[in-house]
């Protein structure tokens, strides 16, 4: 059994069979323990902004809030499990770090209103009021590549958390002492949009969360089968291809990352940033850089499961059809509720504190692929009710 406490994450084992079978053995996932907590990033009003055409600013500032989590828990030692949700994020942490995380994203919610005009929900729910409630939290890492573990994460215990946090009468809290500096260092957004891959010319993003009275794990198996069948395995279906990755260095991307960072703009920081980027060109084109762009393509986050499935993947309008015909089904028979956007390219902003295995690559469709299937979802879950 793991051990509880700060490790319990970090001493998960890794697990390599496929998905759909691991979905299907509840006894590789355990339980969450009841003293961590979890916390969730969300730009509210996030739809209106997106139709606005802020969608990249969206996904930017999720990003930010999991650049803040995650340089601290590094710099502690600590493995925690995180989702990127496209217009935010969920992390799962022990209670030694949730109270500076806290003060931590509530002075980045402060930077993203004086800055951008948005407003960022933030709040922390404990583990414990979770199973309370009622709910669970069932956690296992699925191995998708080469030095890329991701959490996989059975029950209805960030739903819950999901809705305490969003219902109008939650208090949050303001800015604690002792902290006066964020550090958003590595946090990048410098790829233009990313078109499918050979032999694809679409992007699908797609959620989905179990029927009423059915078992988490068999629905969630079923799908990800059907995902496999008709797109192939996790690496065929990858919308990311090192052929369509293309820089789009602007200083109005450089100038966006700089003030959802540190607030304001420094000009020499700025111009060194540029010349750095346009180094990129030479570096990519390098052994060294190569290696960098394929594990890029490996280590990118086009699928979380959080108690619902969330997944970016590319193909052509007959294997859609033929999925969405599938899932109508499932659907049907009371199964899942799900949520779909169809667009032609996806969007991708990074983490990168290191070239070698130190980064991550969150993606979402473009015009806000997340968000707007979630819009589908939400309606479909209150038609439901």
């Amino acid at each position: 059994m793991p051990v509880t406490g700060d490790l319990f994450y970090h001493q998960l084992p890794e697990r390599s069979l496929s998905l759909s079978k691991l979905l299907n053995n509840e006894k590789l996932f355990h339980r969450v323990p009841a003293d961590w907590h979890v916390i969730i990033t969300d730009i509210k009003g996030s739809t209106q902004a997106i139709l606005q055409g802020q969608h990249e600013t969206v996904n930017l500032l999720a990003t930010g809030s999991i650049v803040t989590v995650l340089n601290l828990v590094f710099k502690r030692g600590i493995s925690i499990p995180f989702f990127f949700g496209g217009d935010g994020a969920t992390f799962i942490v022990p209670s030694s770090v949730v109270d500076v995380l806290m003060d931590l994203l509530l002075l980045y919610k402060q930077n993203v209103l004086l800055n951008f005009d948005l407003e960022l929900r933030v709040g922390t729910v404990p583990v414990l009021e979770i199973y309370d409630h009622g709910d669970e939290l069932k956690i296992s890492k699925f191995n998708m590549a080469k030095s890329f573990a991701i959490p996989v994460l059975l029950g209805n215990g960030l739903s819950y958390a999901e809705r305490l946090i969003k219902a109008e009468d939650y208090l949050f809290g303001k800015q604690g002492n002792g902290v006066d500096n964020l550090d958003l260092s590595g946090m990048q957004c410098r790829w233009d949009k990313i078109g499918p891959p050979e032999n694809s010319n679409e992007v699908v993003t797609l959620l989905v969360v179990t029927g009423k009275k059915r078992l988490q794990s068999k629905a969630f198996s079923k799908v990800i089968a059907l995902l496999d069948d008709i797109y192939g395995e996790q690496r065929i279906r990858q919308p990311i291809s090192v052929a369509k990755l293309k820089l789009k260095t602007t200083f109005n991307r450089l100038k966006r990352e700089m003030r959802a960072g540190i607030g304001k703009i420094r000009w020499f920081g700025l111009i060194e940033t540029w010349l750095i980027n346009l180094y990129g060109y030479i570096y990519f084109r390098t052994a060294r850089g190569k290696y960098y762009l394929n594990r890029l393509v490996e280590m990118s986050d086009t699928l979380v499961i959080d108690g619902k499935i969330n997944t970016v993947i590319s193909g052509n309008e007959q294997q859609r059809l033929k999925l969405l015909k599938k899932l109508d089904q499932l659907e049907s028979e009371g199964d899942i509720l799900y949520g779909v956007h169809i667009s032609r390219d996806a969007v991708m902003s990074c983490y990168v504190r290191d070239l070698e295995d130190g980064h991550i690559h969150f993606v979402d469709g473009s015009e806000g692929g997340y968000t707007q299937a979630a819009v589908m979802l939400k309606t479909k879950i209150k038609n439901h009710s």
